[in-house]
Order: C-alpha cells, then sequence, then structure tokens
C-alpha cells in the first residue's frame, strides 16, 4: 500500500501539491480557530480586567479580531515552500490578503482613537474624526497600490511614476475629498463648529445639534427629531448660523413687541395717577416723574388747566415704565445683558412697544415658559392702563357691529 502511495506521488506530483496545499489551508485554519478562541480570548479577559479604557475601544472595534488574521496567513507564506509549482503564486497572494488585512485593522485602530479621543472634554472643540479620515485613505491608495503590484509582480513605484499622468483624473474623483478636507481645516482652526452646537443652515431646512463631525458630512439632529447631512465644504460655502455664543453667554434674547392700539393712548388724569400709584412696580417710578414734571412746569409757568401744555405722563408711557420695573424684579431675567423696553414706530398694526432683554436660561422648554409667563401677565396687565392690544376685527366683533 506505502509502495503504491509512494509512486502515486512520483508519478503525480501536481496531485501531490493540491493535496500539500489543501493540508496548510486546514492546518491555517486551525491556527486561525486556535488564534480567535484561544489567544484572543486570553487577551479580551485581560483587558476587561484592565482599568484602562482605551483597550476596550480597540476590542469594540474589532482591531484584533482583523490582526489575527496575519497569522494564518503568515504560516501559509513561510511553508509555501512545499508545493513549488504554486509557491511565487501562494507568496503573492498570501502577501495582499494580508496587506489587505493590515488596511482594515488601520482603519479599526484609527477608528479606535477617535473613540478614545471623544472620551476627552476638548475633542468636541476640536474633532479629529475628518484628519483621521483622511489617514485611512491615505493608507487604501498606498495599500491597493502594494497589493496590484505585488499581484502583478512589478515594483509598487513603477506603479505611482505613473499616476503622474492620472493626476488630472485622481483630482476630479477626488474633488470633493480635497474641498472636504480643506472645509475641515478651516472648521478647525476657526473653531467653527463643534459637536453639540445648535446650528442653523436655511439652505438645507437644517435646524437642530450637530451630532457628527466627520470628513465629507457634517449631521445635524433637527428639533423634530428628523437627521439632516450636509456636505462639510457645501456648509463652509453657504452661510449658517451657530447658535453657541448664546449657550456660552449664559442668556437667551427675548425680542417680542406687543402692538397698542393708538386710538386709546393718552394722557394721564389725576384720577388715572391716583390709580397708578397703587401698582407697587410704579410707587417709585410716579414719585419721581411726578417731581420732575412739576418742577419743569412751575419752572416754564405753565398753565396746567390744559393737558396740552406743558409735560404729561401718558398712559402707554407709564405702561413702558411698568414693563421696565416688572422685568427688573424678575429673577429670570439676567441684567447684566442689554435691558430694554422701548416703543417703536407706529405701523398700520399700532405702536409697537418691544421688550428686548435676556433669559438667565438658555434652554429651549426653559426659555419659553419664561418668556410666555411674562407676555401672560403685560396682555392681562395692559388694560389697567387704559389701553387695547391691537387685533384684527374677528367675525363676533362684525357680529356685534351689524347687531348695533
Amino acid at each position: 500500500m506505502n509502495q503504491l502511495v509512494e509512486k502515486m506521488f512520483h508519478t503525480n506530483p501536481f496531485v501531490t501539491e493540491l493535496i500539500v496545499i489543501l493540508l496548510l489551508a486546514i492546518l491555517s485554519f486551525i491556527i486561525y480557530l486556535i488564534s480567535k478562541k484561544v489567544i484572543l480570548r486570553i487577551i479580551f479577559h485581560v483587558i476587561k480586567k484592565t482599568k484602562n479604557k482605551w483597550d476596550d475601544a480597540f476590542m469594540e472595534r474589532k482591531v484584533l479580531d482583523k490582526v489575527i488574521w496575519l497569522l494564518p496567513l503568515l504560516f501559509l507564506y513561510l511553508t509555501s515552500n512545499g508545493v513549488p509549482s504554486f509557491q511565487s503564486f501562494i507568496q503573492r497572494v498570501c502577501i495582499s490578503l494580508m496587506i489587505w488585512v493590515s488596511l482594515g485593522a488601520i482603519s479599526s485602530l484609527l477608528t479606535a482613537v477617535n473613540d478614545i479621543y471623544l472620551s476627552f472634554p476638548k475633542s468636541a472643540n476640536r474633532p479629529i474624526k475628518g484628519y483621521l479620515q483622511i489617514i485611512t485613505i491615505f493608507f487604501f491608495i498606498l495599500g491597493i497600490i502594494a497589493i496590484i503590484a505585488t499581484l502583478l509582480g512589478k515594483s509598487p513605484l513603477l506603479l505611482i511614476s505613473g499616476l503622474g499622468a492620472m493626476t488630472a483624473v485622481i483630482l476630479l474623483i477626488f474633488k470633493d475629498t480635497i474641498l472636504s478636507f480643506l472645509a475641515s481645516i478651516q472648521i478647525t482652526v476657526y473653531d467653527l463648529i463643534k459637536i453639540g452646537d445648535w446650528l442653523e443652515v436655511p439652505q438645507f431646512n437644517a435646524d437642530g445639534d450637530v451630532i457628527d463631525v466627520a470628513l465629507h458630512t457634517i449631521k445635524i439632529r433637527n428639533w423634530d427629531k428628523t437627521i439632516t447631512t450636509i456636505p462639510t465644504h457645501k456648509l463652509i460655502e453657504g452661510s449658517f448660523k451657530n447658535w453657541r455664543g448664546m449657550t456660552e453667554t449664559g442668556g437667551r434674547r427675548i425680542k417680542r413687541s406687543i402692538n397698542i392700539d393708538i386710538s386709546t393712548i393718552k394722557f394721564c388724569d389725576s384720577e388715572m395717577l391716583e390709580k397708578f400709584e397703587k401698582f407697587t412696580y410704579l410707587k417709585k417710578y410716579l414719585k419721581l416723574k411726578k417731581a420732575e414734571i412739576k418742577e419743569y412746569n412751575e419752572k416754564n409757568n405753565v398753565d396746567e388747566s390744559q393737558l396740552i401744555n406743558g409735560r404729561r405722563l401718558t398712559n402707554i408711557g407709564t405702561f413702558r415704565a411698568y414693563i421696565g420695573e416688572y422685568l427688573k424684579q424678575n429673577t429670570r431675567i439676567d441684567h447684566n445683558l442689554t435691558f430694554l423696553i422701548r416703543q417703536l414706530a407706529p405701523t398700520p398694526l399700532g405702536v409697537p412697544i418691544q421688550v428686548y432683554v435676556f433669559t438667565n436660561d438658555t434652554a429651549w422648554v426653559n426659555y419659553e415658559a419664561i418668556q410666555s409667563d411674562i407676555f401672560d401677565h403685560l396682555l392681562a396687565i395692559v388694560q389697567q392702563f387704559d389701553l387695547k392690544v391691537f387685533q384684527n376685527p374677528s367675525g363676533n366683533d362684525l357680529s356685534r357691529v351689524l347687531k348695533d
């Protein structure tokens, strides 16, 4: 029997080498299983017990899972001399696969590096994901050139030298990548965008928080929980509003007006002043203004029998003063920022009294609650000054007029 086998091996060397290749492949697979089931599990067990978090990132991104493939490929490469007819082919395939596996491991490694970097507070201000993607692309370009050169049995330098003639084609293919890379540099250098910023980009109908800053795209989670993906270079080419300054300042602006019906504006008579003096927020104001006006009128011998003569208080001016005193007592208003209660130019909708102040809470829900509470009070109190808020006639208004 042994003689028969030996005779077959000598008479059919091709079959012999195929059998050897099969055996080597089986041994390589066994090496892979041992590496994955034994060595890798031991390494993972050690990693889980360490206090460092960076090694956990490598495990989660499966860096070692990809590196482990190098062992069976290296075994095949070193034992390929057992099949002389296929040695060159096996070695080239093994080298190509080892390069490809290494590229995958490098990609996972850089992703893990980004995960580790994101655990630091400064990562929000200086994202590096775009730069790591550039490095990954660079390694993949070199790796693919090396794989092609290995399979063809040519020097990689010959392929690289031939790329000069393809520069224009390469620039065209990687145009968006190059533009995005330059945009990423601008974003980082000028600190334009960081994760967590509230960004408003009208041309892309985006309005929400930045959740990812990558090489090619920037992701924004809109307030309706949809995701808008914007090309990085397109964002820089256009215009956008970053609300980060508002958050950093700690104050959010209220800029809203109450339109007063012009027909209800008038001078304050003694009866109105007596009523207004009972308002807590107006006591100090009225005392000072009445003394100031009295001094002026006496100094200029004003005939006070006519309202039109001299200086007098108006109900709209007193209402404006009331708003100012009311908001000065509001603990939710930031008094270190702009504080302005002003009258704007009259419009067909009445005379606007504008509240221009800042809350000391920038959270959206809290801000809206503060603003609503303020205007709930002002709209309810305006009638106490013999003023009316302007509004267009409704169906009920027209019905009452027709009945009258």
